[in-house]
């Protein structure tokens, strides 16, 4: 039996989706006041929990042979903070597992997270992942690039709902390897229970570096017409973005402008069997016509 943790949000829906098609035994931890319907209709086992909880965990995770866990606290609210969640949560979940004798934990962490940044959520995960490797259970870390899906339409998609320019910090002229969420997906479930993935900490990003100010042009190029630009100094808040989004996501806009983070997936998608997507294409489906 596979745990998954994380199974609403994006990525650990489309996680959920691969595991199902590919009949895989599934069970899924989720709040009571989530909507976990779609999962027990693709052949789910649910079961209900919170990281917050540390009973509901080793409830979670008895019987169970591996754990992959997405979830964080980045879109949620009130007793769901960083802390809580993606720092003690995280680390109780780790503890569980180890309880019930796991014996493979997947933990989606992201680039670039250490214990020094000055953005919270990647302390969190740092501090985590460092948890997760002392524990003695086997372990994969994931550490996907900023995800397509996720920052396209929160900084275009915004600009474009507001009418407002693009915002972006300093110009957003450092190139990054973007990644599609659906890709990270895949690197997951090829990963769990994979002998070739324990004790390795892999990093992803897309099939090229690109730039803020890049994918702006091509999202012009797509749309028929010039978008206009806002530059931001490093920390100003998100003028597209309702507060407290405007502040969180320009803390962490600012730390992506910092320098260029590029990394060849190439051998990674040839291990695990990936055909890595484009941002143009993420980028057609998103703001496309049809």
């Amino acid at each position: 039996m596979n745990l998954l943790v994380g199974s609403t949000g994006m990525l650990g829906g489309m996680i959920a989706r691969k595991l199902s098609a590919s009949g895989a035994p599934l069970r899924v931890m989720v709040r009571r006041s989530s909507d976990y319907a779609s999962l027990q209709r693709e052949g789910a086992e649910v079961v209900f929990g919170d990281l917050k909880d540390p009973s509901s965990l080793e409830a979670a995770c008895r019987g169970v042979k591996s754990v992959i866990t997405t979830a964080n606290a980045a879109q949620r609210g009130g007793a769901d903070t960083i802390d809580s969640v993606d720092l003690v949560g995280n680390r109780a979940l780790i503890d569980a597992a180890k309880k019930a004798g796991v014996e493979h934990f997947v933990f989606v962490s992201a680039a670039g997270v250490d214990e020094k940044s000055p953005v919270p959520l990647f302390v969190a995960k740092a501090k985590a992942e460092k948890h997760l490797r002392d524990s003695g259970v086997p372990w994969t870390i994931l550490a996907p690039h900023a995800f397509m899906d996720v920052w396209f339409p929160t900084i275009i998609g915004s600009a474009l709902a507001t009418g407002k320019p693009v915002a972006l910090v300093g110009g957003g002229k450092k190139r990054r390897s973007f990644v599609a969420v659906d890709d990270v997906a895949s690197l997951a479930v090829a990963a769990l229970g994979n002998p070739r993935a324990v004790r390795q900490r892999i990093d992803l990003g897309g099939p090229e570096a690109i730039s803020w100010s890049d994918v702006v042009a091509e999202t012009g190029r797509i749309i028929g017409r010039e978008l206009p630009i806002q530059n931001l100094q490093p920390g100003q808040p998100i003028p597209t973005l309702p507060p407290p989004a405007d502040q969180f996501i320009g803390l962490l806009m600012a730390s992506l402008e910092q320098q260029d983070d590029i990394v060849d997936s190439t051998s990674i998608a040839r291990t695990y069997g990936l055909t890595l997507t484009p941002a143009r294409t993420v980028l057609r489906r998103l703001f496309g016509s049809g």
